[in-house]
């Protein structure tokens, strides 16, 4: 039975190694899966996955998801989307109708909330539609389970206004537990 998935994780919580592996989990058993991430993620390009730890494969845009027919969708086992945060309610919706009437699962990783520990649009979506949601952990610098995404400025300090999306890795982000975060504490450098 295809189900809709949403696995969530701070920064550093490796969302898209664990996507590409289970691509290729799939690949290994014969079956094929579709690796989708959408149009706003362009840091290693328009269509790769690339994982902090440097695996990487090809993909497709999720607006050109939107576009293939069913036929083309329907030779998929599974569709598997990173960065799932950037999708509009619109999109998680069409991944729904991916699952309910094409019979295929969508497996998502993204982020859950932003710098500011707001809910992404897609997030939410997926926290409210999705069959199953599971949390890919990582820790702060403390030992403690991480779940906050700070960004962080020129000047070494936790920023907290500005837009929603700015791209980055661990350059402009860390995780961190929410006490640190709330702190705006780094831990200790060097």
């Amino acid at each position: 039975m295809a189900k809709l998935y949403f696995r969530y994780g701070a920064m550093g919580s490796s969302k898209t190694a664990n996507a590409l592996m289970v691509e290729y989990n799939y690949f290994e058993r014969g079956k094929k899966a579709l690796l989708v991430k959408p149009l706003t993620d362009q840091r290693d390009g328009k269509y790769i996955l690339r994982s902090r730890i440097g695996l990487e494969k090809e993909c497709i845009l999720l607006e050109d998801l939107i576009e293939m027919t069913e036929k083309e969708i329907k030779q998929y086992d599974c569709v598997i989307i990173d960065e799932a945060q950037f999708a509009t309610k619109q999109q998680v919706e069409y991944m729904t109708y991916i699952v309910d009437e094409l019979g295929v699962s969508v497996i998502c990783y993204g982020l859950r909330t932003d710098f500011q520990n707001n809910l992404f649009e897609g997030s939410m979506w997926l926290m409210a539609w999705a069959d199953k949601i599971e949390e890919l952990k990582t820790v702060c610098w403390c030992g403690k389970g991480a779940n906050c995404n700070a960004r962080i400025g020129e000047d070494g300090r936790v920023i907290r206004v500005g837009d929603q999306v700015v791209l980055g890795g661990n350059d402009k982000y860390i995780a961190l537990c929410r006490k640190h975060y709330k702190e705006g504490n780094l831990g200790k450098k060097g």
